[in-house]
């Protein structure tokens, strides 16, 4: 790889982060809401939080956003680079999603963002991860228990359909980070203590809930 790849890769993967680092949750819930999510709920950025504090439709919003940050860095990685090197690409915006440096190393659980870098890089295992997360969420009502099987089952998959090996250590390595972030919902599910969502499309707003589960 010559030098304009590579300084093509270091923008990219740069601007990949920066845009994962963007808490959309925050930003929608202050512009559009005058409301700082942080101070609600679980206190988190993510979709969840935005959905049980602000209801559904900054939720969707929040959402969709949150999943393009994801699958646009990805499928423009998946585009232009050899696999080796589109996964750190891929994997740039979740961190920041994650590790946001606009909130100080703080930020979401990376599952919308993840999620849309699954389906920008393998789109038929997006489709059945989808599926099992959709089943897991309505048969349990806890969202940290869906996105961690959906999470387990990324790597499972990638081996399954025989996708180029960078991919299948690129799911690997997303589902340690999922299993990490989600380590406070894991406590509260072995306690007993982790809250079942009621239903994610309610347009009611619940700013005093002290739910704490979050994805």
């Amino acid at each position: 790889m010559n030098v304009l790849p590579v300084f093509g890769f270091g923008v990219l993967l740069t601007t990949a982060y920066l845009i994962g680092s963007v808490p959309f949750g925050l930003v929608i819930g202050k512009m559009f809401f005058g409301v700082d999510v942080r101070l609600h709920g679980s206190g988190n950025v993510g979709t969840t939080n935005v959905f049980r504090v602000l209801g559904k439709r900054a939720g969707v919003a929040v959402l969709a956003c949150d999943m393009l940050k994801g699958y646009v860095p990805a499928a423009l990685a998946a585009a232009l680079f050899h696999p080796w090197w589109a996964i750190f690409i891929a994997a740039a915006p979740v961190v920041g999603h994650i590790y946001s440096i606009f909130l100080k190393g703080r930020g979401g659980k990376g599952i919308a963002t993840g999620a849309a870098v699954v389906l920008a890089l393998v789109p038929l295992v997006f489709l059945i991860v989808v599926t099992v997360w959709i089943v897991l969420l309505l048969t349990t009502r806890y969202v940290s228990v869906a996105s961690l099987a959906a999470a387990s089952l990324v790597p499972v998959l990638a081996y399954v359909f025989d996708e180029p090996t960078p991919y299948k250590i690129a799911g690997v390595l997303v589902a340690i980070v999922v299993w990490w972030a989600h380590r406070s919902n894991i406590r509260r599910l072995l306690r007993g203590e982790e809250n079942r969502v009621k239903t994610l499309w309610s347009s009611r707003r619940d700013s005093a809930t002290g739910g704490q589960e979050e994805a």
